[in-house]
């Protein structure tokens, strides 16, 4: 059982990191991608938009740590029967969209750990629960989403879906302000420059889409359960 800490001291620790210090490319968005904040036009500016380089980093993570591609539900519910996959943290704090089966709301362990300190910290900030919307998936399933949503990541490849592997999952935007959005990116900001999660704004599906890596649960473990302070040290850089 991984410890349990609020990482929203992470957040506080590192608010004044430059977003211009990390690098990501940022693509042009054209007026029909603009999205809305309570009625007004906002132009999409994520601190995370999705990049080729991020979808090769997910899978460079997955083959690390020696992870399968789940290829269809015979898979899916050996592994959940074997504690490789557990249940999504739903509460207070997490709920899942109503349309996400059953059998996919599962995720790795230190997947449901991230998405524990994540909805934790951001129910304190505003007495709201935060959203999943998609978890692991199969092949089987991903080449059917890629039928009718031309935005789906591959099924296949170097570049293919991090969802197969169960370690990511799409958290809803559009039941999020402005705030509760900035708020979440700047939680993630932290875990994302020490290459804890791997991070993706989509606009289409609009959520965002995280991966979470294996040293995040290895992180959690090194941190005393009544730690008021986190060392800088606590938080080496990834190289």
């Amino acid at each position: 059982m991984f410890k349990q800490i609020s990482v929203v001291i992470l957040a506080s620790l590192f608010g004044s990191t430059s977003f211009a210090s990390i690098p990501r490319h940022h693509h042009h968005v054209p007026m029909h991608h603009l999205k809305v904040y309570h009625g007004h036009p906002s132009s999409w500016a994520p601190l995370f938009p999705p990049t080729h380089e991020s979808l090769l980093a997910q899978n460079v993570e997955i083959d690390r740590l020696g992870l399968p591609r789940i290829k269809n539900d015979r898979e899916l519910n050996a592994l959940v029967a074997n504690g490789d996959l557990v249940p999504l943290p739903v509460g207070v704090h997490l709920i899942v969209d109503k349309h996400l089966p059953a059998n996919r709301r599962f995720c790795r362990p230190w997947t449901a750990q991230f998405l524990t300190d994540l909805s934790d910290a951001f129910y304190e900030k505003f007495h709201e629960p935060v959203m999943v919307d998609s978890a692991v998936r199969t092949v089987e399933v991903q080449k059917k989403l890629r039928r009718w949503n031309g935005n789906a990541a591959p099924a296949e490849g170097d570049t293919a879906s991090s969802h197969l592997a169960g370690l990511t999952v799409d958290l809803a935007r559009r039941r999020m302000s402005k705030e509760q959005a900035q708020f979440v990116e700047q939680w993630l900001m932290p875990l994302y420059t020490r290459k804890l999660v791997e991070v993706e704004e989509e606009y289409r599906q609009f959520c965002f889409h995280i991966m979470v890596s294996g040293e995040y649960g290895k992180f959690i473990d090194t941190i005393p359960l009544d730690s008021t302070d986190v060392a800088m040290e606590l938080l080496p850089l990834k190289n």
